[in-house]
């Protein structure tokens, strides 16, 4: 069972132009809507791997009823908290040439009585399932304004007391409080992982070298993706780092490759999947994406065909 805890989801609206210019008059030569977010992306991939995840989040407003009723149609089950506010609705500004300007909004802001509904509704949610099967809670994306720094540390410890599995996807102070909070995985990209130990990391050696300090403050397991140079993986549990690289290709759409490869980790972890196994199939899932049409559109072909692909490299700890 998988659980996508999304607090700032949002409708993703993609632009297709011909080349964005800055200051001046841009025509639209195409417009599409998807549910957005980095926990519907996850559930997403999720769902094309065979999994039958839960999405749940925060929604509000026209956006929020178009946000449930685009996961519906995904066949992703959506437990929605109502909120006050309207989610938010990002852009993704497409040119001819693949360059891809995002325009981001931060999101409702979110009240203590709202955080506490959700906090119950993933209690109950964790009551129901966790009975039955090992759960796996994947808690990604940034936090809407009101919400505390410190809410996916909170959230991962929820998730500890009905014996599910905590993996992370955040950036800031959020995931500092989140990586010392003990999950069992996370999942920063190369900028937040430098944010985080405060220096450059320039190629696997350096990410082996961060990934390490993200494992003594608390993570029970991690990567860090390197974007086009692959994934560098680790865990407390075993003895060496990999680095794994999916052959290089000239991708359609990059946004939410992070997103599907956390969707690969979660899944083999779920599976019960070697260390090489499980970060062969992270960065499948990661090279699929950038073949879809939108982020979370990797198609389950493209991921059988690029596992096979994949080459592990060793790097001594």
């Amino acid at each position: 069972m998988f659980v996508c805890v999304s607090l700032n989801p949002a409708i993703d609206k993609r632009l297709r132009v011909q080349r964005l210019r800055p200051g001046t008059v841009n025509r639209v030569r195409e417009a599409a809507a998807a549910p957005g977010g980095k926990a519907a992306h996850v559930a997403m991939v999720l769902r094309t791997l065979g999994a039958d995840p839960v999405w749940l989040g925060f929604a509000g407003g026209a956006t929020g009823n178009a946000l449930a009723e685009g996961l519906a149609d995904l066949s992703i089950r959506a437990e929605v908290v109502p909120i006050t506010g309207s989610t938010r609705e990002n852009l993704e500004i497409i040119e001819d040439d693949g360059k891809v300007t995002e325009v981001l909004e931060p999101g409702p802001c979110v009240t203590q009585a709202e955080l506490q509904r959700l906090q119950a509704r993933m209690e109950h949610t964790l009551d129901r399932v966790c009975s039955d099967e090992p759960t796996i809670v994947v808690l990604s994306g940034s936090l809407p304004p009101g919400v505390p720094c410190d809410c996916y540390s909170a959230l991962t410890a929820l998730v500890h007391r009905w014996g599910g599995q905590a993996f992370v996807d955040t950036s800031g102070e959020p995931l500092r409080h989140a990586v010392n909070a003990g999950p069992e995985f996370v999942k920063p990209n190369l900028k937040e992982a430098e944010w985080l130990s405060e220096s450059i990391i320039q190629g696997p050696v350096a990410a082996a070298a961060v990934l390490e300090g993200v494992l003594r403050a608390g993570a029970g397991a991690g990567a860090i993706s390197l974007g086009a140079d692959g994934l560098v993986s680790a865990s407390k549990k075993g003895n060496h780092v990999l680095w794994a690289r999916a052959p290089r290709q000239d991708p359609r759409f990059s946004v939410g490759s992070g997103d599907a490869s956390l969707a690969g980790f979660a899944f083999a972890a779920e599976r019960g999947l070697s260390a090489s196994e499980a970060v062969r199939l992270a960065a499948a899932c990661g090279a699929a994406n950038c073949l879809a049409n939108g982020p979370g559109g990797a198609k389950a072909s493209d991921i059988e065909r690029l596992n096979q692909q994949v080459e592990i490299e060793v790097l001594q700890r």
